[in-house]
């Protein structure tokens, strides 16, 4: 049973009142699983009242005790990993061992963040005077207003709530509409372990009139979003007009890059897992393939292999890799994409079109001879296609690999320490992996600079973001 999909409004699930609801669709069948219910403005106004209750209550309860509450919610998380899991990849597509493994590693990150609540510290600041005390405290933002893509349901919703509760925040989060099944059992787990009602509301509707009446409304006072640039920048822009306190991780167009001293069989290995993870739909995925002419014929041979291993199909079907793309929207990009490249002269070394008429599956494509005006070098793909290109020397790929509005992530492969520094250095981009893929880590930072947008969303600074900093200053008399 796939059952329907309620909103969670001051610890209460409800369908509201607007009567709309939209349908979940099972992206490797077409089907229809089950109906999400659309907040409209009388349930919005009702969330944003219950995170002004909830905010007031949570705010009081110890670091300590939000700490204990929230290892329990990840645990409770982890008991249902399973079931979460399936009911990911059923409304989302993705193979059931990366489900499984976005539901456990969400769990981590919940441990993080409590862990991190009770070590939100301020400091005590020598005064000029013997009697004057100066010290700075911590103080919870407000009530948030989160906003989460489809691609990770829940590893993109648990960093914001996770982050926000550590701090004291309460939360009203607007989930995938998509996606809301997975979402609304992390939202679950968190009730479950005794959350007071009103610290975190869940939401689903029409996007657009959902983030222009939450960003607006007084009672929130910080933003959080995750998805593509251009809707980032109109949010962020509307934050801006009511002064509120914004972290934007928005897309990506990340270069990957195999130098000329790498060992390209292994590169190929390794960069071409992590192309078709998701089927391509990660916002740090690899996306721009940039080879020392040298090691080019060699990497594009085992490239070509390892993607020639992918088994596309259901993914709950056992031995399958990749399933299929979110939506039909993501296939028609792709398709797209694909023919603009190869009408300008690309060649398609694999795949590049669509399998079958059931479901959204595209083949896991390698694109080479790809011209410098083709779309796909331009445009964030969110699709498993790799287009492969050969470079020369050192300042024209750095050049090449800075030349996108984009930094989110950046891929290296060198064995020269020198390389790797000088490259570390001059790529502009928020995360840079070299000779691995370890990004994402609950203890590490997570975002990007320039269009990708601002803050970040691991390690110990992305508490930060849920945090007033207050001085306070007193004359002993």
């Amino acid at each position: 049973m796939f059952p329907d999909v309620l909103l969670q409004i001051d610890g209460s699930w409800t369908a509201g009142t607007t009567g709309k609801r939209l349908p979940i669709l099972n992206p490797a069948t077409g089907e229809t699983l089950a109906t999400v219910a659309c907040a409209g403005p009388v349930e919005l106004e009702q969330a944003a009242a219950a995170a002004v209750r909830g905010f007031a209550t949570w705010r009081r309860v110890s670091a300590f005790d939000r700490y204990k509450l929230m290892r329990k919610a990840a645990q409770i998380l982890r008991d249902r990993a399973e079931d979460v899991a399936r009911t990911m990849t059923r409304e989302q597509g993705k193979p059931l061992a990366e489900a499984r493994t976005e539901t456990l590693a969400a769990a981590d990150i919940i441990d993080w963040f409590a862990e991190e609540g009770r070590r939100a510290y301020g400091w005590v600041i020598p005064a000029r005077a013997d009697n004057v005390q100066q010290i700075t405290v911590k103080e919870p933002v407000g009530p948030v207003a989160a906003f989460t893509p489809w691609n990770f349901p829940i590893n993109q919703a648990v960093r914001k709530v996770s982050a926000a509760l550590a701090a004291g925040c309460s939360v009203v989060l607007k989930g995938p509409e998509e996606t809301p099944a997975s979402c609304a059992a992390l939202v679950q787990a968190y009730l479950d372990a005794g959350l007071p009602p009103g610290v975190i509301n869940l939401v689903f509707g029409v996007p657009a009139e959902i983030s222009s009446y939450l960003i607006a409304h007084p009672a929130i006072r910080k933003i959080t979003f995750t998805g593509s640039t251009v809707v980032g920048k109109q949010l962020a822009a509307l934050a801006g007009q009511h002064m509120k306190r914004v972290t934007m991780e928005l897309g990506g167009h990340a270069p990957a890059i195999v130098f000329e001293d790498a060992d390209p069989v292994q590169a190929a290995r390794l960069l071409a897992t992590a192309k078709f993870r998701n089927a391509g739909q990660v916002c740090v995925s690899p996306t721009r393939f940039l080879v020392h002419r040298s090691q080019y014929d060699r990497f594009l041979e085992a490239f070509l292999a390892q993607t020639r291993t992918v088994v596309v199909g259901d993914g709950l079907t056992e031995g399958v890799t990749m399933g299929p793309l979110a939506n039909t929207r993501r296939v028609d990009a792709m398709e797209a994409l694909v023919a603009d490249a190869v009408t300008k002269g690309a060649r398609v070394e694999t795949g590049g079109k669509r399998i079958g008429n059931t479901g959204n599956f595209f083949a896991p494509t390698v694109l080479t001879a790809v011209p410098a005006d083709a779309r796909i070098l331009h445009e964030e793909p969110f699709g498993p296609v790799a287009p492969i290109m050969t470079f020369d020397d050192y300042d024209g790929v750095v050049a090449e690999a800075n030349r996108l509005p984009f930094g989110l992530a950046a891929y290296v492969y060198t064995r020269s320490a020198k390389t790797a520094t000088a490259i570390a250095r001059d790529l502009e981009s928020g995360m840079v992996a070299i000779n691995h893929h370890g990004l994402a880590l609950p203890e590490t930072p997570f975002g990007g600079v320039k269009d990708s947008g601002y803050g970040t969303e691991g390690g110990a600074e992305a508490i930060e973001a849920y945090l007033n900093t207050k001085f306070i200053t007193q004359a002993l008399v």
